[in-house]
C-alpha cells in the first residue's frame, strides 16, 4: 500500500504523499504533486466508469485497456513515486452478487473511528462491540481490520493505512494500533485547524498521535483540497515537516538500537560459546552499566573497610566473568574513589578474552591483579573473597544461567562475603505484535519441527508492539544463595487484565537486579536505567494468536526448568483458552551448561 518513498527509512523529514481521486494522466499529476514539495502520488488503479457492471452496455463493449499502460513511467517510479489505491465503490463482500464479482482484489482503509451508517456490511457476523458510541465506533473498526488480516493470514505484505479524523479514539485504542503493521496515515485537510496567520496546523491531539506514527516510519498522505485561508497544499506539507524536524531528539538508547528494531537475535549461551571480541565491545560501551558497578563497589568497600583500616585492610575481590576486563577496571576506580586497598582476581574462561585480561595485566595493572583462565565453577581459589563481582545477567535476568555459575562458584566467597549483584527478578508482559508474530514465523527451518520458531526465546528491540497490561515479577534469585543444594528451577503463574479488544502474540521479558544498596539496573519499562543499551528486552512467541476481549484475564504458566547438563524454559497460556505446551522437555531449546 505505501510507497517507499524518500524520507522513509528513519530520517527526521516526513514521507508525505498527495491522495487524487481522479488522475487523467499519470505523469502530469506527478511532477505537479512534486513541484509541491510531496514525495509520491495515491491514484485509483481503476477509473470511476468502471464501477458499472461489466456484463452491461456500454461498459461491456467500451474499447481499450481497463487501467493504465505500465510504460508510463518507469519501474522504479512505479514503486517509488506511485501508490495505487483500490475504488472506495469496490466492495468484495457486498451481499449483490454483481458487486462482488467486480471486487477481485482490494485493501482496506480503515478510520481510526466508524462513521456512523457507514461500511455495516464489511465484515458480515459480526459481534456488537461494548460500550458507548464511541468505545463502540473505535472497537468496530480494528475488528475489521482484525478479521481482514487473520482471512489473509498475517500475510506480511499487508499492511494497514489509518484515516485520521478530527475525533480520535481513546488512548489505549491508539496504543492498540501502534502494534499493528500500520504502514500510511490519511491525513485529510479538513482535521487541520488554522493558527492566528491563518496557517494550517493540527491540535495537540493530533501532533502527539502523528509523532507516535512518525516513529514507526508511516508515510502521511494528504487527501482533499486546500481550505485554510486560501493557502497552497505546500502549507501542509510545510507544516509536517515541521512537526517532523522538531520530535523529541533520540535518546542514547535509541540511537544505539536504530536498526535493530523488532529484529529477532538468538540470546547469548555463553557458557557454550566463547563471545567474539566485538560482542564484547558492544557491552563495553554502555555508558551506565561500569558507572553503576562502579558505585555500588565504591559503598560496598566503605561499608566493609573502616576508615582507621583502610591502610591495613586488604579486600579481596574477585571478579567473575572477567571478559576483556571492564569490571576490573570499574573496581580499581572504585577503590582509588573510596582510599580503599584491593587485591584482585580476573576469573576468566574464554581463552581469546584471557589474551586480552593478560595484555592488561602486564602494561597497566601489574601485581595488583591475578588473572586467572578457568572456568568460575572448576577453579579452586587460594583465599576466600570479600567482594565477588560479576555480569552474567541476560535480557530475563537468569538466562545466560548466573544462578548457575554464581552458584557453583559460591565456594570462593567468606562466610561474610558480598556479591555484586546480589539479587535479580526478571519480568514478564503480554504483548500483541503482528510484525513480531511474522517475523518469528519466517524463522522455519527445514530440518527442524515445522513450529520449533515458537518455542524460543528470542532477544528483540521491542518496537512494533502494543504491551497489553504492565510486566509482572516472575522468577527471582539471590547471591550468595541460602540454600545452594537446591537446584534453580522455578515455576511461576502470572495473570494480566486486558483492557482492549485484542490478540495475544506472546511475552515480553524484561529484569531488574540489585547490584548493591540502593544501586540497581533495569531493563523494565517503569524504571528502565536512562541511558543504559546494554540489554534489549527478550520475547516468547506463542504458536497460535489467541483473540482477547476487553476485561478478560491472560493467564500463563511459566517453568524453568534445570539439569546437571542443561536449562530451559516452558510456558503455556491457560486463560482465556488454553494454548499448547511450549518447548516441553526443551525438544526445541536449551541453554547449555
Amino acid at each position: 500500500m505505501a510507497a517507499a518513498g524518500p524520507g522513509a527509512a528513519g530520517a527526521a523529514r516526513v514521507s508525505s504523499g498527495r491522495d487524487l481521486s481522479c488522475v487523467p494522466e499519470v505523469a502530469g499529476a506527478l511532477a505537479a504533486v512534486a513541484r509541491q514539495g510531496f514525495d509520491f502520488l495515491c491514484l485509483p488503479l481503476f477509473h470511476p466508469r468502471h464501477r458499472r457492471e461489466f456484463a452491461l452496455e456500454p461498459a461491456r463493449d467500451r474499447p481499450g485497456p481497463q487501467t493504465r499502460s505500465d510504460l508510463l513511467l518507469s519501474g522504479r517510479d512505479w514503486n517509488t513515486l506511485i501508490v495505487g489505491k483500490l475504488s472506495p465503490w469496490i466492495r468484495p463482500d457486498s451481499p449483490l452478487e454483481h458487486v462482488r464479482r467486480n471486487s477481485e482484489a482490494f485493501w482496506v482503509r480503515v478510520p481510526l473511528l466508524a462513521p456512523e451508517d457507514v461500511r455495516d456490511d464489511l465484515v458480515g457476523n459480526e459481534p456488537a462491540p461494548e460500550g458507548g458510541s464511541e468505545g463502540a465506533a473505535e472497537e468496530k473498526t480494528w475488528l475489521w481490520w482484525h478479521n481482514f488480516r487473520t482471512l489473509c493470514d498475517y500475510n506480511k505484505r499487508v499492511g494497514v493505512a489509518l484515516e485520521v479524523g478530527p475525533d480520535l479514539p481513546s488512548g489505549a485504542a491508539i496504543d492498540r494500533w501502534l502494534g499493528e503493521p500500520v504502514k500510511a496515515a490519511f491525513l485529510p485537510t479538513s482535521v487541520f485547524l488554522t493558527n492566528k496567520k491563518g496557517f494550517p496546523v493540527l491540535s495537540r491531539l493530533h501532533q502527539r498521535l502523528l509523532c507516535r506514527l512518525l516513529k514507526l516510519e508511516v508515510q502521511v498522505v494528504v487527501t482533499g483540497a486546500p481550505r485554510h485561508g486560501g493557502k497552497p497544499l505546500g502549507s501542509y506539507l510545510q507544516y509536517l515537516e515541521h512537526l517532523g524536524q522538531h520530535r523529541p531528539p533520540p535518546s542514547a538508547y535509541e540511537l544505539f538500537a536504530r536498526g535493530y528494531e523488532d529484529y529477532l537475535q538468538s540470546p547469548l549461551q555463553p557458557l557454550m560459546d566463547n563471545l567474539e571480541s566485538q560482542t564484547y565491545e558492544v557491552f563495553e560501551k554502555d555508558p551506565i552499566k561500569y558507572s553503576q558497578y562502579q558505585q555500588a563497589i565504591y559503598k560496598c568497600l566503605l561499608d566493609r573497610v573502616p576508615e582507621e583500616e583502610k591502610d591495613t585492610n586488604v579486600q579481596v575481590v574477585m571478579v567473575l566473568g572477567a571478559g576483556r576486563g571492564p569490571l576490573v577496571n570499574a573496581t580499581l576506580r572504585a577503590a582509588r574513589q573510596a582510599g580503599r586497598r584491593v587485591r584482585l582476581y580476573a576469573v576468566e574462561k574464554n581463552p581469546n578474552a584471557v589474551v586480552t585480561l593478560e595484555s592488561w595485566q602486564y602494561e597497566e595493572w601489574g601485581a595488583q591483579v591475578t588473572v586467572v583462565p578457568r572456568d568460575m565453577r572448576e577453579w579452586r581459589a587460594p583465599e576466600g573473597a570479600d567482594l565477588v563481582v560479576s555480569e552474567l545477567l541476560g535480557s530475563f535476568a537468569d538466562n545466560e544461567l548466573s544462578p548457575e555459575c554464581l552458584d557453583g562458584a559460591q565456594h570462593c566467597l567468606k562466610a561474610d562475603g558480598v556479591s555484586i549483584p546480589r539479587a535479580y527478578t526478571s519480568f514478564l508482559a503480554p504483548i500483541s505484535s503482528s510484525k513480531l508474530y511474522n517475523e518469528v514465523r519466517a524463522c522455519r527451518e527445514r530440518d527442524r519441527d515445522p513450529e520449533a520458531q515458537f518455542e524460543m526465546p528470542y532477544v528483540v528491540r521491542l518496537h512494533n508492539f502494543h504491551q497489553l497490561a504492565p510486566p509482572q515479577p516472575c522468577f527471582s534469585f539471590q547471591h550468595p544463595n541460602p540454600d545452594p543444594t537446591q537446584d534453580n528451577s522455578r515455576y511461576r503463574r502470572l495473570s494480566f487484565r486486558v483492557g482492549v479488544n485484542t490478540v495475544l502474540h506472546g511475552f515480553a521479558g524484561y529484569f531488574e537486579t540489585s547490584l548493591y544498596g540502593d544501586i540497581t539496573l533495569s531493563i523494565r519499562p517503569e524504571t528502565h536505567s536512562p541511558g543504559m543499551f546494554s540489554w534489549f528486552p527478550i520475547f516468547f512467541p506463542i504458536k497460535q494468536p489467541l483473540a482477547v476481549r476487553a476485561g478478560e484475564e491472560v493467564s500463563v504458566a511459566f517453568w524453568r526448568c534445570a539439569t546437571p547438563k542443561k536449562v530451559w524454559y516452558e510456558w503455556a497460556v491457560t486463560a482465556p483458552a488454553c494454548s499448547a505446551l511450549h518447548n516441553p522437555t526443551g525438544r526445541s531449546y536449551t541453554i547449555g551448561l
